[in-house]
């Protein structure tokens, strides 16, 4: 396998037209290319600038999970640093994670802080939502989002070789009438909600049992509500 390292878009633009199969720190993809054949060349953006930001309202794709700080909103940061242990994270990247793992364990963070990805096709670069980047699955080089006033992160602690964890972020977003997004992973399933909040937290939870998030088990509604109530505190003393 060749593995090819651009060092700007034009090349990895020139690497994805001819074939080159995307790969970033290869925690996940390494495995299956051993059980299931290795391709012709894998490309890495690990020396493209613009997949290696950090800060600022993005993060870019080749960035090591391990390097996410207080740079980034506190539910992007905590939902990287609890990724898999130490070793893992100092190898698996944004990019790997959001698109090249069914866990997607930054997901729900990303979800809750309204980002969209700027992605990288033979053609060159261009925006999309999450849901074209999950659906469609291109090159991500980084996603971008508005900084909120207060965001939050829970996960509950892992079972060895159970089910993914359950996962409840949120965030309060300062605009002229004052919104609350709730994510949450169920499994491998994910719900996001946009809520008003300016009612305060028995508005906001009594909105949120009209939505699927009513539908979850109770021990993860419970967790929902107590993530709302806290973030929403919290945004009351900013």
């Amino acid at each position: 396998m060749l593995l090819r390292l651009p060092t700007s878009l034009p090349e990895a633009q020139e690497c994805l037209t001819d074939g080159a199969i995307p790969v970033g720190g290869a925690t996940l993809v390494w495995a299956a290319w051993q059980r299931d054949g290795f391709p012709e060349q894998a490309v890495s953006l690990r020396e493209v600038p613009e997949a290696n930001v950090l800060g600022a309202g993005e993060v870019g794709a080749a960035v090591l999970l391990h390097r996410i700080d207080e740079r980034v909103p506190e539910v992007l940061h905590r939902a990287a640093s609890g990724v898999g242990t130490g070793a893992v994270r100092r190898a698996a990247t944004v990019g790997g994670n959001i698109v090249g793992s069914t866990l997607r364990c930054l997901l729900p963070a990303a979800l809750v802080l309204d980002a969209h990805a700027q992605v990288l096709a033979a053609e060159g670069p261009f925006e999309a939502d999450l849901g074209e980047l999950l659906a469609k699955k291109p090159l991500l080089l980084s996603l971008r989002w508005r900084d909120p006033l207060v965001s939050g992160y829970r996960k509950v602690a892992e079972a060895p070789g159970g089910p993914p964890p359950l996962v409840v972020a949120t965030a309060v977003h300062a605009d002229d009438h004052p919104v609350l997004r709730v994510a949450v992973r169920d499994g491998y399933e994910f719900l996001s909600e946009s809520v008003p909040c300016s009612a305060g937290a028995d508005s906001v939870l009594d909105v949120l049992s009209g939505t699927p998030i009513a539908a979850l088990p109770a021990a993860a509604r419970e967790m929902v509500r107590e993530q709302v109530v806290s973030v929403l505190e919290r945004a009351g003393g900013h």
